[in-house]
């Protein structure tokens, strides 16, 4: 073959401030197999883990192997002549330690080590099965929103069109129409959540918590937040690493969010403001009112107290004078 094929070396060599004990855990959990095992590959003598490689398989694998903890290395891969003369000569031995100890069955299962190394999670968007990391997280709600605002958009317009051609069927049709996408789109949007917490560690039935009143309201960003498990766990092996387009992706919905926070905020201050104006002005016009009252007096006649003074004497007795 033209193309140059590697392989992944190591010789036990830990990468600076890893503890041994944390790495032969990690490796553990990304073989899929016990500490036993992997304590031979800690022996100082260099182990071929994966062979066979294009460069850029190796770098991934390079890649999920250092965050274990270990330092190993790409190497070019040798060719190997075969010759039917050594073929024939030499007859390989026995496997010796199968036959002097036999396979209890008690023993826990083992996993040949130093040959397969754990691929990393396949990308199942429409799937409740996998594993998303934060970043994509984020890129994919961003695409699922922009492209359901896209959708609601079209079908806004073509009910205004039908709104004016007086057509009530095509507008329970595209009602319809409407209501079916919007749940496809909201289970999608589900599944990614799901694959978020599986990334966690978590159960995905913990996305009912969404749904509670007061918790619903946080736990969204909860998921956004918390990083996921960097080696292998029950839901399966660590996502592919992020690509650019999901970095540049994952910026822009976390800015789209802080305007959202910050608009939303800007509106409920400006709303308060308004009703605590609206209320001074209505007790400044109130107590206006009350003191503008004009007490309105009746002045007597002129001649009313003389009226009332002849009014107050006693009568005169003709009969006495």
């Amino acid at each position: 073959m033209g193309d140059n094929r590697f392989k992944i070396v190591f010789e036990g060599a830990l990468l600076p401030g890893v503890d041994i004990a944390t790495a032969k855990l990690n490796l553990a959990g990304l073989f899929k197999s016990d500490v036993t095992a992997i304590e031979r590959l800690f022996s100082g003598r260099p182990v071929a883990l994966k062979r066979n490689l294009t460069h850029a398989d190796a770098q991934t694998y390079l890649q999920a192997l250092s965050k274990t903890g270990i330092d190993a290395r790409i190497e070019v891969e040798t060719p190997i002549e075969l010759n039917l003369a050594d073929v024939q000569d030499h007859t390989p031995p026995a496997p010796q330690t199968a036959l002097a100890q036999p396979q209890s069955p008690y023993a826990p299962p083992r996993a040949a080590v130093g040959e397969d190394v754990a691929q990393l999670a396949t990308l199942k968007p429409f799937s409740f099965a996998g594993r998303i990391g934060r970043l994509r997280y984020l890129a994919w709600t961003l695409v699922l929103t922009l492209v359901l605002m896209a959708v609601c958009g079209t079908f806004a317009l073509v009910a205004l069109a039908l709104i004016g051609a007086d057509s009530t069927a095509g507008l329970i049709l595209g009602g319809l129409l409407g209501l079916i996408l919007f749940v496809g789109f909201a289970f999608v949007g589900i599944q990614i959540s799901v694959q978020r917490l599986h990334d966690i560690g978590w159960s995905g039935w913990l996305w009912l918590l969404s749904l509670l009143p007061f918790v619903g309201s946080f736990f969204p960003f909860v998921i956004m937040v918390v990083p996921g498990n960097q080696t292998a766990n029950r839901y399966g092996p660590p996502p592919p690493p992020n690509s650019t387009a999901v970095k540049v992706l994952s910026v822009l919905w976390l800015a789209m969010i802080a305007l959202i926070l910050v608009g939303a905020l800007a509106g409920g201050l400006s709303a308060i403001q308004e009703g605590y104006e609206n209320a001074a002005q209505s007790s400044y016009e109130s107590s206006t009112m009350n003191t503008d009252e004009i007490d309105v007096e009746v002045e007597p006649a002129p001649n009313s107290t003389d009226d009332a003074a002849e009014e107050a004497q006693p009568p005169v007795d003709s009969a006495k004078e």
